[in-house]
């Protein structure tokens, strides 16, 4: 899925109930012009839309017009056999990619639950994958550490052990200061992490949006990024376009730096495009900003 170097994906986040489904799948066909090299459906918190999201994740494959399709799954709330009654459901669809998540715990629990008859955590998930299945692997790192975690080294150690059970690439949680990604993907090559190391962006829409995300993972927000957003206080729309300009200066920073790998977190099924600078007239030469108020009117 990664064998080009440059690479743009899109995520999304399942609806709450099934009326939501179209609008999503409205979504996947609209970004498509965008020529994602993948695009992938999330759980919710402790597995909570894991019926939306298989759902989801098939009825794109069959429209995406090609685009490859990654299915998230967590160890959250789910048996083996669970998982394994899911993954079959993804071989017989044609998913040929799959994130393999440890999850978050249910809204409104602290701690993550181990299931009997489940995995406690994400590389044990994805060593049964690995064992029984020809799916591409994917797992997650956390450039500033995983909130459960003891040190930034322990963290790393999940980190390398989910890629020697057979994690193809690393996709990192959402963050705002560029740096921390590229200290991180330092210190994975210098631990002998030979995978890929995606980053994730997320374009906020809001303050309570970004202030919820990064309480929950443990991501900082930047000084200068938390100023401006007590600056705007209630000024939603302004927010919006500040989310939307500062993930659209965080890629044009790492491209300018050398990171080849790009995807996006798109929050709520909405849209967002992103300056991809090949030649002009070429299948992926779009306008990062023009793109990103095109689908985020400001007003």
């Amino acid at each position: 899925m990664l064998k080009r170097g440059a690479t743009i994906s899109f995520e999304f986040f399942p609806p709450r109930n099934a009326d939501g489904i179209p609008a999503v799948l409205d979504t996947v066909r609209e970004l498509t012009a965008y020529c994602p090299d993948f695009i992938s459906v999330t759980y919710g918190a402790g597995g909570s839309t894991r019926q939306f999201t298989e759902e989801i994740t098939v009825s794109a494959k069959e429209s995406a017009g090609g685009v490859e399709v990654m299915a998230h799954l967590t160890c959250a709330g789910q048996t083996v056999d669970e998982l394994d009654s899911v993954l079959q459901r993804l071989e017989e669809a044609g998913i040929e990619n799959v994130i393999a998540l440890r999850g978050d715990p249910p809204r409104g629990e602290q701690e993550f639950t181990v299931v009997e008859g489940g995995f406690s955590h994400a590389s044990e998930l994805v060593t049964h994958i690995k064992a029984n299945y020809e799916f591409g692997i994917a797992a997650a790192c956390y450039p500033e550490g995983h909130t459960e975690a003891v040190s930034l080294e322990q963290d790393l150690d999940y980190a390398k052990l989910k890629v020697d059970n057979g994690a193809d690439f690393l996709i990192t949680q959402l963050f705002f200061d560029n740096n921390d990604y590229f200290e991180f993907a330092d210190r994975a090559a210098a631990a002998g992490i030979d995978a890929p190391v995606v980053p994730g962006i997320l374009p906020f829409l809001s303050t309570p949006q970004i202030r919820r995300f990064t309480s929950l993972c443990g991501s900082k927000i930047p000084a200068d990024l938390d100023a401006e957003l007590e600056r705007l206080a209630d000024d939603d729309d302004s927010v919006r376009e500040l989310g939307i300009e500062y993930a659209a200066r965080q890629v044009e920073g790492l491209w300018a730096a050398g990171s080849s790998w790009r995807p996006f977190l798109c929050a709520e099924s909405q849209l967002l495009g992103i300056e991809d600078p090949r030649p002009a007239g070429s299948a992926r030469s779009r306008s990062g900003l023009e793109a990103f108020r095109r689908f985020f009117p400001s007003g």
